[in-house]
């Protein structure tokens, strides 16, 4: 969700979505960014890849929190993210850039990066054993990546209960669980398996457990409205079925938001692997 690595119709399409409502996305994301960070474990001055960058906002807090000397590069797909990520950088830093890339498929850099990270950027690719076989170009030997993927549907109360709410008023359609998507490696064996065969090391996978706030601080109805135009095609479907749909939609997940309204906004669950490893 951090961006998207592909050229596909579906990733564009949603990366726009995010671009629109970028302000809120990362907002609600930024929880993940700690453990996500501390998996990476910079111990001294690296030049780091944030691949699926987005906005830049995963990009800019590695680099807060990296030794200085350390210079962060983030990639997407999506030229708007890209575009809003560079308005970011302070003027005259040279320690933080942004660019437009597939990192499915780009050619890696002649110094390849000490790090790798990922914040729900990797769950896209056209051709998963082909892309992590590339990202594995990108790291140094001796480099160390961290990616953050979603963990199963059930442990993700912040979309369940989006769908669920959705659903009451149109038909969802099912999920291809090997397809393109955000919890594609839901299983997460199925990413270790991949990152093992694309000949990377040490490979680890721990799950963060925590709440996120929906759309940072907003009343439930709010809440409500920023979910269903923001997460997965939600939206689009109520639209199709018309006003009287999307209205009942917005008044059950209201509902259910409500019950987790605290300290000024909607807070719900949600489940992480936070996987890890080497490059020989």
């Amino acid at each position: 969700m951090n961006g998207s690595p592909v050229t596909s119709g579906w990733a564009a399409a949603r990366a726009e979505k995010w671009r629109v409502h970028l302000s809120g996305m990362e907002a609600m994301l930024k929880p993940v960014d700690e453990p996500l960070i501390r998996a990476l474990q910079l111990d001294g001055p690296y030049r780091i890849a944030d691949i699926g960058c987005g906005g830049g906002e995963t990009a800019f807090e590695i680099l807060r929190q990296a030794p200085v000397g350390s210079t962060v590069h983030g990639f997407d797909i999506t030229p708007s993210l890209i575009e809003a990520a560079r308005a970011r950088i302070p003027p005259a830093d040279r320690a933080i850039a942004f660019d437009v890339a597939d990192m499915g498929t780009a050619a890696a850099p002649e110094a390849p990066y000490h790090r790798l990270a990922s914040r729900f950027g990797i769950m896209f690719f056209d051709d998963p054993p082909a892309a992590f076989a590339n990202l594995a170009r990108w790291l140094a030997p001796g480099g160390r990546f961290a990616f953050a993927v979603w963990g199963p549907q059930a442990d993700n109360p912040w979309v369940t209960s989006v769908r669920d709410a959705a659903a009451e008023a149109v038909d969802i359609p099912p999920t291809e669980p090997d397809a393109p998507g955000p919890f594609r490696y839901a299983k997460v064996d199925t990413l270790l398996h991949l990152l093992g065969r694309a000949g990377l090391d040490g490979l680890d996978a721990r799950d963060w457990r925590g709440t996120l706030p929906i759309g940072e601080g907003l009343s439930p109805g709010d809440a409500a409205s920023f979910a269903l135009a923001s997460f997965s095609s939600f939206g689009e479907l109520l639209a199709k079925a018309g006003d009287a749909a999307l209205q009942a939609a917005h008044q059950a997940l209201t509902a259910r938001f409500a019950r987790h309204h605290q300290d000024g906004a909607v807070r719900m669950g949600a489940c992480v692997h936070i996987v890890t490893g080497t490059r020989p």
